[in-house]
């Protein structure tokens, strides 16, 4: 990667912001991390992400509710938006993608894996 992709991390617990956030600054990603819907509509206005890793279940406004919000702004309708989620009852995947999603991450997060799946939603995007 030449240049640093930006990701914005929208996730409500610290030590899971904390190891993505770890994990993906070693593969070269910026990452930019947001504790609510508030923090996270306050961070676009500052950073622009590549990518939005997006927790489902948060306090407040949650995930999908949040999705929507994003995509309906007009220079984030195509960026990428992965949801990351512990749900993973039949149909909370297409719960995901109907809210706006673009993809679906399953916790706990294969940190292994984790660089590689960004990339492909990236590549999707080029």
């Amino acid at each position: 990667m030449s240049e640093k992709r930006i990701v914005l991390y929208v996730e409500d617990n610290r030590e899971n912001r904390t190891l993505v956030r770890r994990v993906l600054e070693a593969e070269g990603y910026e990452v930019v991390e947001a504790a609510n819907a508030e923090e996270a509509l306050k961070k676009l206005q500052e950073k622009r992400p590549d990518i939005i890793l997006m927790d489902i279940s948060m306090p407040g406004v949650d995930g999908y509710s949040l999705t929507g919000t994003i995509k309906s702004l007009p220079d984030y309708s195509s960026t990428p938006i992965i949801a990351v989620t512990a749900n993973v009852m039949r149909g909370d995947r297409e719960k995901s993608l109907e809210a706006g999603c673009d993809g679906y991450i399953q916790k706990p997060i294969d940190i292994d894996l984790l660089a590689q799946q960004l990339e492909r939603f990236l590549a999707r995007q080029s």
